[in-house]
């Protein structure tokens, strides 16, 4: 299930990409796939573990093109360790809402971008996450949960006060968020709950059928009840002073 248009973020053979809190590797292996040469960067050492072992694995079976290439690489977001300009893509996939300095890790993000790279940033929308947080105070109030909820214009405005030019906005995965107030009503961690259990198996149907009922549907609700909000923007080929 991918957050990020990657035909929108212009990734494809060669493209350099970095996936900051890459987590399981989504987007990161979808980059693989098409060519990129991409680092999935995240700071929980055995989740990167997986994700190496599975970009060895996309290798070995030629999932990958050739010429295409993949590391997993362990770090934090407020110092990624690289130059400046090093990235044509950077992704950030519902990582910021996780993040107390936030504007320390945008900052970051916006350094490693080449002038003229694309940046995309996803975090959860503020109205079904309002929600979340309404039925259950155990969705956010973790060790690494989610501490807060963004407006998408104010994230907007934070990112382009780096200096970047926003250049569009998607919300998405409409059908995910009746699954999370569920979760959140019965008991985030109850994944054997019938309404659960139900409800994730017609997830399942749907990512693996791509049936003509259900895409029509999630399209429909997307700008609704979209489970994530996804912010695109592009770095000036001459940065400005604040980026």
């Amino acid at each position: 299930m991918l957050t990020v248009d990657f035909d929108r973020a212009g990734i494809g053979p060669g493209t350099r990409v970095i996936d900051v809190g890459c987590g399981a590797g989504r987007h990161s292996f979808e980059a693989y796939r098409r060519g990129a040469d991409v680092v999935a960067f995240d700071q929980d050492a055995p989740e990167l573990a997986r994700v190496a072992t599975m970009f060895e694995a996309m290798a070995r079976v030629g999932e990958a093109p050739p010429g295409a290439k993949a590391e997993a690489v362990h770090g934090d977001a407020l110092d990624l360790p690289y130059g400046a300009g090093e990235f044509d893509v950077v992704i950030a996939s519902e990582i910021l809402e996780h993040v107390p300095a936030d504007d320390a890790a945008i900052a970051e993000l916006v350094r490693v971008l080449r002038p003229g790279g694309q940046l995309v940033v996803t975090v959860p929308r503020w109205l079904p996450e309002r929600v979340c947080w309404a039925l259950s105070d155990e969705y956010h109030a973790n060790e690494g949960g989610h501490i807060r909820i963004y407006k998408a214009d104010e994230l907007r405005d934070k990112i382009t006060a780096r200096g970047l030019r926003h250049t569009h906005r998607t919300h998405v995965h409409a059908l995910h968020s009746p699954y999370w107030w569920i979760k959140c009503a019965v008991g985030v961690h109850k994944s054997e709950h019938p309404l659960v259990r139900g409800y994730h198996r017609m997830l399942v149907w749907d990512m693996m059928k791509q049936p003509v009922l259900t895409r029509t549907a999630e399209r429909l609700l997307d700008p609704l009840v979209g489970k994530s909000v996804a912010l695109y923007f592009s770095k000036p080929a001459v940065a400005s002073a604040g980026g």
